[in-house]
């Protein structure tokens, strides 16, 4: 089997908007101080909670090359996504815990998060790279990618990795994943009060890797509430000669779990050789989940 040639990409997180008042304008430099406290709370706030993913992903196209399939191919994913902190420290990383697809139970569902979470302990790069296997490998097409998880994004905004990026405010508001539609939905809408910030990766060692460890240099934007840095909305744009990817997220305030959280992914991957897909997911029926001395874990329903 050849080997996709395109993302491989490493480790992500997200939230929405209220009053800004009009006298006087935060500097973007406060704004984006606020965001970067924002998010590090919303790591800690989302860490116990489970959302439910319905995940639609279509290949649109296949790569130009002789004897390649060029049928449309559709999957749909349902899956528990919840966010881990490896053991030992490191990144904030998303998990998804499919347990059906296309209408069809995943039989090794709990043995797979018994191995996962429970076996051993291993480095937090060891633990973070299966995280991240085992959350893509459902994934179809010929394009590889991990960083189709809704918080990914939101990583840019940590205080720690703010300086890797170069930011401006910008009057651009529309997701490039929505740029084409004619009604952009409402999950996608944001009021004028809310700052859009452009980000441009600028240092060598990128967020995002190629599947052979190569830079993969990022850009995007985010849609912030300038007063209390919550996130409206992100987009993020991976690019480079041979694969372009587009992943955009809207935030809505959940009343069960008391603060902002994921409600719609939409995301757009294409590659030099005419390889497309493109993906819809949907998130709800959030929930708190704990684990006790034993190191079992419980989702309370």
């Amino acid at each position: 089997m050849r080997t996709p040639r395109s993302l491989v990409c490493v480790w992500a997180i997200v939230m929405a908007a209220g009053p800004v008042h009009a006298q006087r304008q935060p500097t973007l430099a406060t704004v984006l101080d606020r965001a970067a406290a924002y998010v590090a709370d919303f790591h800690l706030q989302l860490s116990g909670v489970v959302a439910e993913e319905r995940y639609v992903q279509e290949v649109k196209a296949f790569a130009n090359r002789p004897g390649r399939l060029t049928n449309p191919v559709r999957s749909e994913l349902h899956s528990d996504l919840l966010l881990v902190k490896p053991t030992g420290g490191g990144e904030w990383t998303e998990f998804r815990d499919v347990f059906e697809v296309n209408g069809l139970a995943v039989r090794d569902r709990r043995d797979r998060l018994t191995h996962l979470f429970l076996d051993g302990s291993p480095s937090s790069r060891e633990q973070i790279g299966r995280i991240l296997e085992e959350s893509s490998r459902f994934n179809i097409g010929e394009i590889a990618r991990n960083i189709n998880t809704p918080v990914f994004a939101l990583q840019i905004l940590e205080r720690a990795k703010q300086p890797r990026f170069r930011f401006k405010r910008t009057n651009d508001r529309v997701p490039a994943t929505l740029a084409q539609d004619a009604a952009v939905p409402g999950a996608f809408r944001t009021g004028n009060e809310v700052w859009t910030v452009e980000c441009e990766e600028k240092e060598p060692g990128t967020l995002i890797r190629t599947d052979r460890m190569k830079d993969l240099p990022s850009r995007g934007r985010f849609w912030i509430d300038p007063e209390t840095g919550r996130v409206l909305m992100s987009e993020l744009v991976a690019k480079n000669r041979q694969v372009t990817a587009t992943v955009d997220v809207s935030y809505q305030s959940e009343p069960l779990v008391g603060f902002l959280v994921p409600v719609e992914m939409r995301e757009n991957y294409r590659d030099r050789h005419g390889a497309r897909v493109e993906g819809v997911a949907e998130y709800g029926r959030f929930r708190q989940f704990q684990v006790n001395v034993d190191e079992t874990f419980f989702i309370k329903k």
